[in-house]
């Protein structure tokens, strides 16, 4: 074990069990996964995926490029860095090769959002950010503070002073402040993970991912918060950079900060024999930390000579500090065992089991960045940090380039900063992206496997931009999104096409900062929630007759009602030839209806539909097809003029939202000036289609008083009547050519009228039909579906409804159209019938149509298609199966025969009109 006696934050009175490839282990309460890990000697943790090579633990927090591990208990997720995992008892991960996968079993955990509204967000619960959140407190401030970690402080370790006292009380006091204070909402482990426009800023709150199977199952897993601030405090510190050099990808190599992390944090000592490679004064800190805890250290430093303050304090403890020394290579098969070394021109190797590397820091500037702050480079802290201010945000401490722990705590607080120690005057840091070596062993993103050479081949093939050449190498675009390889990239970059490195800028930083599960952005969103089924009144009398439904838009529809071992197609055939030789009853409440009321309902309506809706009278019904402004048909349905000044419009079912949002549209941008309202009923109003040969005596058995002769109820008509004081309204429309009676009724009385229904028609053996036998009875009519027969590029000409176009008005939504030379082409794909020859087949729906081929085989591709099919059924009626299809030209060539390719086979159809069954209309009146 290499936990270390008097170090660490985590609860060592009490062990947790945890798994990692299928080794038990054990760890304490405040662990996370890689210090557990490292505590075991475990550096290694899986493979590139690229080349294979290992890869181990290489930072303590979200920088981490290499650490990456597959959880399978207790809840299965790819791809975290075990550095941010926090240990629960009872977790199992492994190790990946460089990729993970999609969890198998149904992750049962809630995730939800919460909107949350402040005058001043903090990000970054560091000393800045503590400061800056207790100051906007102070000043009565509605405050908002969040943080990534576990608990407040950011990178502090405990032996800092200030105000006195050790750093980690005077956190804990300034917590407790705030938490007394009612207007702030503190958040650890909580994400900020965008800025957008307006203060508008995304959070991902880790609720219980720490509490493992403990956690309460009536606390959501993770919580997306929405926050809204006046005033966005950026304080999220600073990362610390690589130096790259050859084989610098082997496990045992991480970020001297992130060594000093693990071992003040969680008491863990990640090596024995350790070497500090560092081109600044920060890694000194980490040098004398793990001797102390009874590492031997060596000091590389790349600067001509060592800072004298450090230098004194690491002679006091023995440790060997080289100037002018660079780290060129490093020794080891799972795990470093030793680094090559140049100081002075003199090669060298020295032996370790642990590599700190520090080439910098690069300020965590990515929340400014996304709402377009602008980064300059700053030389003499060799980094970018943000330039010109914008308003609503402010970005202070580490993340502004202030990396002294005075400088953070002003930048916090201002005037009313606490004292803390003089630090030591700082040595400039010496700006090194690489040192000499082979390119194609220097990792620059190491979870890419991305190395110098793929740079230098990107820059060869002539690309200038860091853009373009992060596209090329993939250099950034991992899960870290490259904290520790992106200004790494962009000063090789900058090196090899012989500029400044200010000239060649970053990539442009972009959310999220770090991944967030698609499942926390979908909340509750989920499944039903997410894609709400919408049922009718009657769903639950489906559902006992044993209804299979399909989905129709949102609604959830009764497609057939099978008798005992029957499949679809004995179950259609049976309910298409009750409705056709009897009665067959529908639930149609899906359907959409939209109240239209105004003076001018009438214009908008004319303006809308391609036929005449102003002429039609009051207690009439009009068949109407809508096209968009290109001339394609949008929808299609039946108005029902209720008064002068109001109507019904019935769309399809899919198509209500939509038709409804294209009304408003033309409305409210358009047509301002017309008085008129649109209202939704689709919920309020059951329609229930009583449909064929005796579906007149069904009705006036229903409704005794209602006169229901062709002479008293002519087609396209509708009447108002009462049930029992319930007013119910009664229309003549058709959609399968028989004798049909559409009853409308409150929703409200639904299941009573449908009940009423079917025992007026039990005499006549009424039969409930589902969808499927609707599609029949209509394709059998020629009726098309919008959506099913049309795709966006068909006009009402081409599915025969030219009657349906006005030639008297002098405008509608899409008549220019009609006269473009593309809509008048004899050519255009028209809806036909398409019967096989050997009436047997059913064409598959999308199979494609070509010209008929004597010798029965495809010509070589690519093969000229006709058309395709659109529609296609068994029919009762016919006695046969038969087809709607799109086909060029196609009205003028009935009579054809074309061959449908189905299974390898050619079978031959002829083109027919849409019409099959009752092509007089005679069934219409009964």
């Amino acid at each position: 074990m290499s936990r270390i006696k008097g170090y660490g934050r985590i609860d060592r009175t009490r062990t947790v069990g945890f798994t990692f490839d299928g080794v038990t282990y054990t760890g304490h309460p405040g662990d996370t996964l890689a210090s557990a890990l490292l505590a075991h000697g475990v550096h290694a943790v899986g493979t590139s995926v690229k080349f294979g090579r290992p890869r181990g633990i290489g930072a303590a927090w979200v920088e981490d490029p290499t650490g990456l591990v597959q959880i399978e208990e207790p809840f299965p997720e790819p791809m975290l860095l075990a550095a941010t995992v926090e240990l629960t008892d009872g977790l199992v991960a492994r190790g990946l090769a460089g990729q993970g996968r999609l969890a198998e079993v149904a992750d049962t955990a809630r995730y939800d959002r919460k909107h949350t509204h402040c005058d001043t967000l903090v990000v970054g619960a560091g000393p800045a950010g503590l400061l800056a959140a207790r100051s906007a407190a102070r000043r009565g401030e509605r405050v908002v503070l969040v943080d990534d970690r576990a608990d407040a402080g950011g990178s502090l370790t405990g032996t800092e002073v200030i105000d006195g006292r050790p750093s980690r009380e005077f956190v804990a006091e300034v917590v407790a402040e705030l938490a007394a204070a009612p207007e702030v909402l503190h958040l650890q482990r909580t994400t900020a993970f965008g800025q957008y426009d307006d203060g508008f800023v995304l959070a991902l709150e880790r609720r219980t991912d720490h509490l493992g199977t403990a956690a309460p199952r009536n606390l959501s897993r993770q919580r997306v918060h929405r926050i809204r601030a006046r005033h966005v405090v950026v304080a999220t510190g600073a990362h610390e950079r690589p130096v790259v050099f050859a084989d610098n990808d082997r496990p045992g190599i991480m970020l001297a900060s992130a060594a000093r992390d693990y071992l003040h944090r969680y008491g863990v000592l990640a090596g024995r024999e350790v070497v500090v490679f560092t081109t600044n004064d920060s890694a000194y800190a980490a040098a004398l930390d793990l001797e102390h805890a009874g590492a031997r250290v060596t000091v590389l430093d790349a600067r001509p000579s060592a800072p004298e303050h450090w230098a004194a304090l690491c002679r006091e403890r023995s440790i060997a500090v080289r100037p002018g020394s660079a780290v060129v290579g490093t020794t080891g098969d799972v795990r470093i065992t030793g680094v090559d070394t140049v100081t002075a021109g003199k090669a060298e190797s020295l032996p370790c089991d642990l590599l700190l590397t520090s080439g910098g820091w690069n300020p965590a500037a990515h929340l400014f960045s996304h709402v377009r702050g602008a980064l300059r480079y700053d030389p003499a802290l060799g980094a970018f940090r943000p330039a010109e201010p914008i308003p609503g945000v402010s970005v202070i401490g580490a993340a502004n380039g202030t990396f002294d722990l005075a400088g953070c705590l002003r930048d916090g607080a201002g005037d009313d900063a606490p004292a803390t120690p003089a630090e030591p005057e700082t040595t400039p840091p010496l700006v090194l992206w690489r040192t000499e070596g082979d390119p194609a062993r220097q990792f620059v993103d190491i979870q890419r496997d991305a190395t110098v050479a793929d740079i230098e081949r990107a820059v060869g093939a002539g690309l200038r931009s860091v853009e373009h050449i992060k596209r090329y190498t993939t250099i950034g675009t991992a899960h870290d999104q490259g904290k520790t390889s992106g200004v790494i990239a962009s000063g090789i970059v900058a090196e090899l096409l012989g500029k400044p490195v200010e000239d060649t800028g970053t990539t442009t930083f972009r959310p999220p900062y770090t991944p967030v599960a698609f499942a926390a952005l979908a909340g509750r969103e989920r499944g039903k929630l997410f894609d709400p089924e919408r049922i009718t009144s009657l769903h639950s009398w489906h559902v006992a007759a044993g209804a299979v439904f399909e989905d129709v838009g949102q609604w959830k529809r009764a497609r057939y009602y099978p008798a005992p071992h029957e499949n679809m197609d004995a179950a259609v055939l049976r309910e298409c030839a009750a409705v056709r030789g009897g009665v067959g009853i529908l639930d149609g409440s899906t359907l959409g209806k939209i109240d239209v009321q105004g003076p001018d309902a009438a214009e908008l309506l004319d303006r809308l539909y391609t036929n005449m809706m102003s002429t039609l009278k009051v207690g009439r019904v009009r068949y109407g097809v809508m096209c968009g402004s290109d001339g394609m048909v949008f929808d299609d349905g039946t108005v029902l003029r209720l008064a002068e000044d109001r109507f019904l419009v019935v769309t399809t079912t899919g198509g209500a939202a939509r038709v409804l949002d294209w009304m408003e549209e033309w409305l409210q941008t358009e047509w301002p000036d017309l008085r008129v309202h649109l209202t939704s009923v689709t919920e309020q109003w059951s329609v229930f289609p009583v449909v064929g040969p005796r579906s007149r005596d069904v009705i006036a058995a229903a409704f005794p008083h209602l006169d229901v002769s062709n002479e008293a109820f002519p087609f396209m008509s509708w009447q108002d009547t009462e049930v029992d004081g319930v007013p119910v309204r009664i229309a003549r429309i058709s959609f399968s050519g028989e004798l049909a009676f559409e009853v409308n009724v409150n929703s409200w009385y639904a299941r009573a009228m449908w009940l009423r229904l079917l025992s007026a028609g039990a005499r006549w053996n009424i039969t409930p039909y589902g969808t499927e036998t609707m599609h029949v009875l209509r394709a059998e009519k020629g009726y098309p579906i919008v959506g099913q027969d049309t795709d966006g590029t068909v006009s009402p000409h081409d599915l025969g409804l030219g009657w349906a176009v006005s030639k008297k008005k002098r405008d509608f939504v899409g008549k220019r159209s009609f006269t473009r030379p593309e809509n008048t082409n004899p050519l255009r794909k028209q809806l036909v019938s398409l019967l096989p020859a050997d009436a047997r087949t059913k064409l598959p729906e999308g199979s494609q149509v070509v010209e008929f081929r004597p010798d029965g085989t495809l010509p070589p591709p690519p093969v000229p298609m006709l058309g395709h099919v659109t529609s296609s059924y068994h029919s009762a009626e016919l006695g046969r199966p038969f087809a709607l299809a799109l086909v060029k030209g196609g009205q003028a060539r009935i009579g054809d025969t074309v061959h449908v390719p189905v299974d390898g086979a050619l079978v031959p159809a002829e083109i027919g009109g849409i019409v099959l069954v009752d092509p007089e209309g005679a069934r219409r009146d009964g």
